[in-house]
């Protein structure tokens, strides 16, 4: 019995994602705050268990690691840990920064491995032909131009993660500025996580769409493909 009978496929939520990441831990912690309601400490772990838990069903259903997604994990633990722990809240705006910041210097040293995220992200076979594409390459003899251009858009998905880094620490010192623990730093961070979506994720989102289509501008100028010839389309059963 091959492993995908046994493994269910991973099929992208956005809408959960986004309800149960940052809608839902974002009311509990602006209305469940108060000291009649969950309290600052309880509203903050209550909060906290929606992104953990969901996060840790997806790791133990589909069984895959995801570097991404660890470290989203471990960024809502840090979080979790400043407000209980009560540290200063100048913490909270260098692990915002730290975690994309960590993604981008992650995707320029994976140039230099045999694994560039890059292609995990973008040029994958999920969601184009590589295979198709790359004996097109062959037969042009374009792969060496091909790649020069695959590691350029390598350096613009680091910036854009930069940018992530920047905006979440500008966004974090402008909004967290009440004593961690307290019941202002949770309706704070409340904010912030819901600022965060239009402010820095559509944004980054943009950025990654603007990059898929400079390489499939390049593919489309080397190999004459047109993006219906290179696209994965899934296989219905």
């Amino acid at each position: 019995m091959s492993n995908s009978a046994t493994t269910p496929e991973h099929k992208p939520r956005p809408f959960i994602d986004m309800l149960v990441s940052i809608i839902i831990p974002s009311v509990i912690l602006m209305k469940f705050s108060g000291e009649s309601a969950l309290g600052a400490s309880g509203a903050l772990i209550t909060a906290l268990a929606f992104p953990i838990s969901w996060g840790l069903f997806e790791l133990i259903k589909y069984r895959k690691f995801n570097f991404i997604a660890l470290l989203g994990l471990v960024s809502v633990l840090l979080t979790g840990g400043i407000g209980l722990l009560q540290l200063d809240n100048k913490w909270l705006a260098i692990k915002e920064a730290a975690i994309p910041g960590i993604i981008g210097i992650a995707v320029l040293i994976s140039t230099q491995t045999r694994y560039p995220l890059i292609k995990t992200l973008l040029y994958n076979p999920k969601v184009l032909n590589v295979d198709k594409i790359n004996q097109k390459l062959d037969e042009l003899g374009k792969t060496s131009a091909f790649e020069s251009r695959l590691m350029k858009a390598t350096y613009f998905l680091a910036g854009t993660f930069f940018f992530s880094s920047v905006m979440n620490y500008i966004l974090a010192k402008w909004l967290v500025t009440s004593p961690s623990g307290s019941e202002e730093f949770n309706e704070q961070l409340g904010q912030m996580t819901l600022l965060s979506y239009p402010m820095i994720a559509i944004p980054s989102m943009i950025m990654m769409i603007i990059i898929f289509y400079y390489l499939w501008r390049t593919i489309n100028g080397i190999t004459g493909f047109s993006l219906e010839d290179i696209i994965n389309v899934p296989e219905k059963s």
